[in-house]
């Protein structure tokens, strides 16, 4: 909203700097003066710090004449990421051949932020392979792009280029849209599953591909659920970690690699707290702040020191500052208690932030920054939030899902201006 300013208001901080009768004849001076007061109001601007703030729109134009809002959520996966802004609009972009962008249609890729409808009450956002899935504030769920397997949840196999409403249900509180298969959770501690099952990462006993909706088991107290590249994990309200699908390099940590149709208990501890699956490892957290990963290490992702799989759980160093994790492809990002960034596993594309370097076995911090907030580890790319809300991209950018404005890697964590 542009702020309206007489002259008297402009010229109000010289009284307190000067005498009344010579602030009284400075005005009585330049009301005769009207082919110079334009100028006049500018310079008065500078000199105390006014600045013409346009608060209505999100433009990042001129510095001090445009409010950009900040983010608040993000996610990524393989070629698109999507975000959430603190006005609560959402926006997408990078590859869109299936209209996962949800923008109406499949053309082209976007190499930069654009908006997604005009809504602003999106909660909470997840990015498959191709498709995505997103909550509003009022409990409803929200699904479009590819649906070769009904990861959509509605019914059929129909991609979809725009958001549609997954059923009428208005208690759902979290989702996670893995590779072709989705979970989500209900207000009511339900979790509920969807797509694509060769592997049992529905959780379902069986194998079947599921185009709707179907809850898994009968349990009311999931407080968490990460769907990872064909597996998947979650947590119980009593802190016990769970694991299903596949299990080809031991991404479940149940001691092989037999995969599972059905939740499995993993380990007997009681003291989950987080979990992130990614292509085929996984790791968590625990409320000591301990970090603990699995699955396959081929290229460093589990930063135990070597690139040999684990099908069990190990402690990654004897660290207890951890405080959030993410799994990608073949990478791993995590944050400590003192905001700082650290990463591990591929570098191939630059997608660990630290420059173009071998892939690295143990963690490693980005930079020296202290503001980090949040992090979500793509297939070969990474994004980050700082602390003012400022969001930063690097990593593969093939398909512009960095939203940088071009399609060129990065190999050091660059702002999205957007």
């Amino acid at each position: 909203m542009k702020k309206t300013f007489s002259l008297m208001t402009m010229l109000a901080p010289l009284e307190s700097l000067r005498p009344k009768s010579l602030f009284l004849s400075l005005w009585t001076t330049l009301t005769g003066w009207r082919c110079h007061t334009f100028l006049l109001l500018l310079a008065i601007l500078v000199a105390t710090g006014t600045k013409y703030v346009n608060t209505d729109k999100d433009k990042s134009g001129e510095s001090g004449y445009y409010q950009p809002v900040g983010w608040k959520r993000l996610a990524t996966r393989c070629l698109h990421s999507v975000g959430i802004k603190n006005n609560g609009t959402l926006w997408a972009w990078g590859d869109n051949s299936d209209g996962q962008l949800g923008l109406g249609d499949t053309t082209l890729d976007t190499t930069s932020p654009v908006q997604v409808g005009n809504g602003t009450d999106w909660a909470a956002v997840s990015a498959g392979d191709k498709h995505t899935l997103a909550l509003k504030t009022n409990g409803t769920l929200w699904a479009w792009g590819d649906n070769s397997d009904g990861q959509l949840g509605l019914g059929d196999t129909n991609d979809r280029k725009s958001p549609v409403r997954v059923g009428k249900g208005t208690d759902w509180s979290a989702v996670s849209a893995g590779y072709e298969h989705t979970l989500a959770l209900k207000t009511d501690g339900t979790l509920w599953a969807w797509g694509y099952n060769i592997y049992g990462q529905l959780g379902l006993g069986d194998t079947n591909d599921r185009k709707s909706p179907v809850q898994v088991g009968k349990g009311t107290d999931w407080s968490a659920v990460s769907a990872g590249d064909e597996h998947t994990l979650a947590l119980k309200t009593n802190g016990t970690l769970w694991a299903w699908g596949n299990n080809s390099n031991g991404q479940l940590g149940l001691g092989d690699t037999n995969d599972r149709k059905s939740p499995v208990r993993v380990g007997k501890g009681t003291d989950w707290s987080a979990v992130s699956a990614g292509d085929k490892h996984t790791l968590a957290l625990k409320t000591n702040r301990t970090l603990w990963i699995w699955g396959n290490n081929r290229d460093g992702q589990l930063g135990l020191g070597d690139k040999t799989d684990r099908a069990s759980l190990v402690q990654v160093g004897k660290e207890t500052d951890w405080s959030a994790v993410s799994a990608g492809g073949k990478h791993t990002l995590a944050l400590k208690t003192n905001r700082t960034l650290w990463a591990w596993g591929s570098n191939e594309y630059g997608q660990l932030g630290f420059g173009k370097i071998p892939d690295r076995v143990s963690p490693v911090q980005v930079g020296t920054d202290t503001d980090w907030s949040a992090v979500s580890a793509g297939g070969k790319h990474t994004l980050a939030l700082k602390t003012n809300d400022t969001l930063w991209a690097w990593g593969v950018n093939g398909g512009g899902e960095l939203g940088l404005g071009d399609f060129d890697d990065r190999d050091a964590p660059t702002q999205v201006k957007r």
